[in-house]
């Protein structure tokens, strides 16, 4: 996450005032001061980060501070509501309509990732049921407006639903280029137009924001390269320049790295909070529920060995390792380099060994191999892998059947969120009943493990001796309360 560093020093100034026996103007001074420095450092607008220290000190007025009030809980909660005001101006997007034609044109500079974004957006609506399609207008071998009319009508008389129209880069001092994008709009007549922003643009991204805005009704906005290592505070800029609400975020190259943008759940997730939310969503996605014979071993408490074959196959769909671990409370702050490489490569291996397992073997609950050890060696020989792999993805097994149990049932951390549930809107509390199932669930010892032994650890094996404890998540949960966090996000609903 491009803004990881910035979080971690928020983060950490936040705690800071925890240590301190007595919260007076000095520690707010040195809190705020800790803060803008490193918003600056991230190349968030200086006009910006004055705003927010300001509002923090008109908020929060020490002297007039009731006896018994609190301070900390004041502070810390007013710190994290400016965070999200910098990245939300309290506009509603546009929310596509079902069984309409829903048209939305793609603006934005050379280089930024529009073309990518618009096959990712597309590839978003149609995963969840909506008729997309394309219209690429970003040509000059013919004449773009003509080819954008054209291909609107074309999309609208087959009924689609989605119509996105991408259109050429530009730089802001293009006059003819953003002649052209005027004329496109004229004739398309987009119900949205979305501003594609790059992340890694620093501080010329308020300019090149109020170019645009001035030129096209931008109606939201997505920022790309969010996976970088660059500051990438300067695309918040574009949020204030333009008054415009950020939607998506593109978190990678894949097709599906595009993530719903929301400011409180990516707040969290920027200060190492985690995202129960987003996670809950990112499952619901999966259709678990569809797989009838899965839910129905569920309810019996039976995992077969088919069962964790789906679900490998489930995992591979849900996105890089890394970024599902952002989610979970706690878990941001491990060393992820090259875990989703090394996830995919092992996760691969262990559907080879099951690819030649026969159906007997594959509907067993595993079992089968212990009363019957030659099938071990047989499987192995046909996987072209050794008979302690083979074993180790049993006893893998086994250690799933646990856990999946936990999941779903009358207990699991699952219950209550069948089809049509919004995660956003949960209640704090219950949003919070579900962060601390799921703090249980994980095991102990994959806080600060390298990123083998943090494999090992999940595909296998534990982390061996003397590997660090899993932090109190108690002291993470207590924190998000006083942020007005509570576990869940409350007001910070999904606005799509």
């Amino acid at each position: 996450m491009v803004l990881a560093d910035l979080g971690r020093k928020i983060n950490a100034a936040l705690a800071q005032i925890n240590k301190e026996p007595i919260i007076d103007e000095k520690v707010l001074d040195a809190l705020l001061k800790e803060i803008c420095h490193a918003l600056l450092e991230a190349d968030v607008n200086v006009r910006l980060v004055g705003n927010l220290r300001k509002n923090v000190r008109t908020t929060v007025n020490i002297q007039e501070l009731a006896a018994g009030i609190n301070k900390r809980k004041i502070i810390q909660k007013t710190v994290v509501d400016e965070l999200c005001k910098l990245v939300d101006p309290g506009v509603e997007p546009y929310i596509p309509k079902r069984g309409k034609q829903n048209i939305i044109m793609f603006v934005g500079l050379q280089g930024s990732g529009k073309t990518t974004t618009c096959t990712k957006l597309a590839y978003y609506y149609q995963r969840k049921g909506w008729k997309t399609c394309l219209v690429c207008a970003d040509t000059f071998r013919a004449d773009p407006v003509q080819i954008a009319h054209e291909g609107v009508e074309k999309f609208k008389k087959e009924g689609f639903e989605i119509i996105i129209v991408d259109t050429s880069g530009r730089h802001k001092q293009e006059a003819e280029l953003f002649e052209e994008m005027k004329q496109i709009s004229t004739v398309v007549n987009p119900h949205n137009t979305i501003f594609v922003m790059d992340g890694t643009i620093g501080q010329a991204a308020e300019a090149q924001a109020k170019a645009f805005h001035e030129t096209a009704d931008i109606g939201s906005i997505i920022i790309t390269k969010m996976d970088g290592h660059a500051k990438g505070g300067g695309a918040i800029s574009a949020v204030a320049a333009t008054h415009s609400p950020i939607i998506f975020i593109g978190t990678g190259e894949h097709i599906h790295d595009l993530e719903g943008f929301d400011a409180r759940r990516f707040v969290s997730r920027m200060l190492g909070m985690g995202d129960i939310s987003g996670l809950m969503e990112t499952v619901q996605d999966l259709k678990l529920d569809q797989n009838k014979n899965l839910m129905k071993n569920l309810e019996q408490g039976i995992f077969t060995i088919r069962d964790m074959y789906e679900q490998f196959q489930n995992i591979s769909k849900m996105g890089p390792l890394s970024k599902m671990m952002q989610m979970v409370p706690g878990m941001s702050e491990l060393n992820l380099q090259g875990s989703d490489e090394l996830g995919a490569q092992r996760i691969k291996r262990l559907m080879t060994i099951m690819d030649s397992m026969n159906e007997t073997e594959l509907d067993s609950d595993g079992k089968i191999f212990q009363q019957q050890p030659a099938r071990i060696l047989r499987v192995a020989r046909g996987s072209g892998t050794s008979v302690q792999e083979v074993e180790e993805l049993l006893v893998q097994h086994k250690s799933f059947q646990g856990m999946v149990k936990k999941f779903g049932g009358n207990k699991g951390i699952l219950k209550g969120m069948g089809p049509g549930t919004d995660p956003s809107k949960m209640s704090p509390q219950k949003m919070q009943a579900k962060m601390a199932q799921m703090q249980k669930m994980l095991p102990r010892g994959m806080a600060g493990m390298d990123m083998n032994s943090l494999m090992r650890q999940m595909m296998g094996g534990g982390g061996g001796p003397g590997a660090p404890a899993m932090p109190d998540l108690s002291q993470m949960q207590n924190m998000m309360k006083q942020m007005g966090l509570g576990g869940g996000f409350p007001g910070g609903g999904g606005r799509r």
